[in-house]
């Protein structure tokens, strides 16, 4: 090595350390980069409204003053429950009757499991736990009743996509029935990966769009998703971080009057 390669070392050194300095902050930055709110699978309702200008959505009007938010992060097959319970209830009539509440609603069903799952830190319920949470809500509030049914997809195959796009169509149809969804809402917002529960508020057939009334509102309003979309959403196994619910899938839990 020659004198002027030895005066070069120690700059060539030093150019090489911050080089490596600056790729590793913006390989920092580029991990600290904030997602959108939504990722390119969903649209707020406050950004495409179209639909409720054009159609009647009696799902939309019939259930969503009834969304509230959730009362915990675990919350919300109860939240989604009170909510359907409410809709197809209808607004009291007389001023004295309180509009039910979830915790007022967990009182009635007097369920202790469920309420140690929707309790803060709580697990959450499996889908099998929603629909028989679901049938106890509707006794005990005075819909005993209503029929209960589900969709519970075991892939996303084409005879899937079309059950589901059939139950979507008919439930548009009167607010007579309304559907709980349970689904993993990550897949949908491109966000928190786990599994969730909210109510479907309208079906754009044309558009082949899916209105999620969401009970998540700290962190979100209603969005439209693609029915492929959330079929997809609906049949992605949950993650081992979620514990007991590794491996659960979703569907559709369908209320009618």
């Amino acid at each position: 090595m020659n004198a002027s390669q030895r005066a070069a070392g120690p700059v060539l050194s030093l150019l090489a350390g911050l080089a490596a300095l600056a790729a590793s902050g913006m390989a920092a930055g580029a991990e600290e980069t904030p997602l959108p709110k939504l990722g390119p699978d969903a649209v707020s309702l406050t950004a495409d409204h179209g639909y409720m200008a054009r159609a009647e959505a009696p799902d939309y009007w019939a259930f969503s003053g009834f969304v509230k938010p959730q009362v915990t992060g675990s919350a919300c097959s109860v939240a989604a429950v009170t909510a359907a319970v409410n809709g197809l209830r209808g607004l009291p009539a007389l001023a004295e009757e309180p509009v039910l509440t979830q915790p007022a609603l967990l009182e009635l069903v007097g369920d202790a499991e469920w309420a140690r799952l929707s309790a803060d830190e709580g697990d959450g319920v499996t889908f099998a736990q929603l629909e028989r949470y679901a049938r106890a809500a509707l006794d005990a509030a005075g819909l005993a009743e209503a029929r209960l049914d589900s969709f519970h997809p075991g892939d996303s195959s084409e005879a899937q996509l079309a059950t589901l796009r059939t139950m979507l169509t008919e439930n548009e149809a009167s607010a007579e029935d309304v559907l709980l969804v349970y689904f993993n809402q990550g897949v949908v917002t491109g966000d928190w990966d786990g599994p969730h529960v909210s109510l479907i508020g309208a079906y754009d057939a044309a558009g082949d769009s899916v209105l999620v009334l969401e009970v998540d509102q700290e962190w979100y309003v209603p969005y439209w998703t693609t029915a492929p979309v959330l079929l997809e959403a609906m049949v992605k196994p949950t993650s081992a971080e979620h514990g007991p619910l590794e491996g659960e899938t979703g569907g559709l839990v369908r209320i009618r009057r």
